[in-house]
């Protein structure tokens, strides 16, 4: 499995059964392939829509905050932008699950622009990241030249101050509790010294830490 489908797999278990969900746009949407069969969540887009459908049974006439096609499911409504970011900054999205360009060990989000390349804007991200109840980041462990993205303090432009609850990378899982970065769990394939080593943001690692979701002591 591609570590693209790996991240999503694992940040699937970090949803909650009735959750109301925001997924960005890339990797993020592939989340909703991997819901256990007793996970059912209602998606919402930035664009006007809640109860999205699977992007597999598009309508024509649809596209979601990312601009695909899309879906709707029994029961969906539409609304205009302004209902839809009343709902998210009034605090009625239960998780936003975004991609990351850097992460770093204060919780900033930096995932919008790489200076010097062209971007249309910053999108709904700034306003789900300060408006969900948990935001959750799903990116690669490190860049595509082998740099960290997981960084002691990002250099990109900032997204959001202090605002990331989980990342989930194809190495690991980390939680940000009272201010600090904790390492809570190892992927299949991995070992602590691997993560330190790519991991330019210092961290703690948990007492229960899990390997593959499974304790560590046991799986050793």
């Amino acid at each position: 499995m591609e570590a693209r489908q790996r991240i999503a797999r694992r940040v699937a278990q970090e949803l909650c059964d009735g959750d109301i969900v925001n997924l960005g746009i890339g990797m993020p949407t592939l989340v909703a392939n991997y819901l256990p069969d007793d996970i059912h969540i209602t998606l919402q887009s930035e664009n006007g829509f809640l109860g999205l459908g699977p992007v597999t049974v598009p309508h024509p006439d649809l596209v979601n905050a990312g601009g695909q096609s899309c879906g709707l499911l029994p029961g969906a409504v539409m609304f205009d932008s302004a209902m839809s970011f009343a709902l998210i900054r009034g605090g009625h999205i239960d998780a936003c699950v975004l991609g990351g360009l850097q992460v770093d060990e204060k919780a900033n989000l930096a995932n919008w622009v790489v200076p010097g390349k062209l971007a249309p804007g910053m999108g709904g991200a700034m306003d789900l990241v300060t408006g969900s109840r948990k935001v959750i980041i799903a990116m690669e462990h490190c860049a595509k030249d082998g740099s960290a993205k997981v960084v002691s303090s990002c250099t990109l432009p900032l997204t959001a101050l202090q605002a990331v609850h989980v990342l989930v990378t194809e190495l690991a899982v980390f939680r940000f509790i009272d201010g600090k970065m904790w390492l809570t769990e190892i992927a299949e394939g991995c070992d602590l010294a691997t993560i330190r080593a790519k991991t330019e943001a210092r961290f703690d690692v948990a007492d229960e830490l899990l390997y593959h979701g499974e304790n560590l002591e046991r799986a050793i």
